[in-house]
Parts: structure tokens; sequence; C-alpha cells
């Protein structure tokens, strides 16, 4: 059995463990923040829709990772530093995901609170969503 392939469904499976904790909080909270909205008898925001699906690019980023690894395996690579690459990258994008999940839901409470500040919470949500995006490049990188 060649390990690579454990790296490979690593990198797919963590970063989808990830989005699916992120999305779960962040849809949770922005649900909550509609109830408080239509409590208070405000307009409920649509734009926490975004916010919820902010941690589902985690997943297209190990879905990419996984291939990329793939094609490394053909190629001949060191099957440890495949697998290596695998599970600690898809660690790291996987709690990229859930740690967005959290923002997005901190941003949604605020937002269902004051109506102001949207920009600010994508741009927070848009730097956790950079750790991400570092650790694919810098995980290929590594495997070329």
């Amino acid at each position: 059995m060649n390990i690579s392939m454990i790296g490979m469904a690593a990198a797919l499976g963590l970063s989808a463990l990830g989005s699916t904790l992120g999305v779960a909080v962040a849809s949770l909270a922005a649900v909550g923040g509609w109830k408080k909205c239509y409590a208070e008898g405000k307009p409920a925001p649509f734009i926490m829709v975004a916010f919820s699906g902010a941690p589902l690019t985690q997943t297209i980023y190990g879905f990419l990772l996984m291939n990329f690894i793939r094609t490394a395996s053909i190629a001949g690579k060191d099957p440890l530093l495949l697998f290596s690459t695998g599970i600690f990258a898809g660690l790291a994008i996987g709690l990229s995901a859930w740690m967005q999940g959290r923002a997005a839901a901190a941003a949604s409470d605020a937002l269902a609170e004051t109506g102001k500040g949207t920009a600010n919470y994508f741009i927070v949500i848009g730097i956790i969503e950079t750790v991400a995006l570092f650790t694919l490049v810098f995980s290929l990188l590594l495997i070329q």
C-alpha cells in the first residue's frame, strides 16, 4: 500500500471536516441573528448567507491538494512526504475553515445587533481564508 494515498484522503477529509464545522457554527449563528432581527421588527440581512458559506472554500483547497498529491505520487515523489503533507496541510486547512466559521458566527451576531460593519466582517473572514490559501500554496511548493 502506498501511504501517499492516505495523505490524499487526509487532505480532502480534514479540509472537509473543518468546512463542515465552520459552516455549521456560522449557519447556526445566522439563524439566531435572523431570529433576533425578526423579534425586533428589523430587516434580516441576507448577507449572512455569505458568512455561513465562507468556510466551504477550504473543501475546494483540500480537493486541489489531494489532486496535487496524486500527481506528485505518480511522479514518484517520496510517499512519506506526501502522506505528511496531506495530514498536516489538511489539518491546517480544516482548522482555518472551522475558525473562519467561528468568526463568521460572530459577524452574524454583530450584524444582527447593530446592522453595521459588513465590510469589516468580510475583511476578518478573508484574513482567516488567507491561512488556508497560504497552506495550499506552500504545500504545493513542498511537494514539487
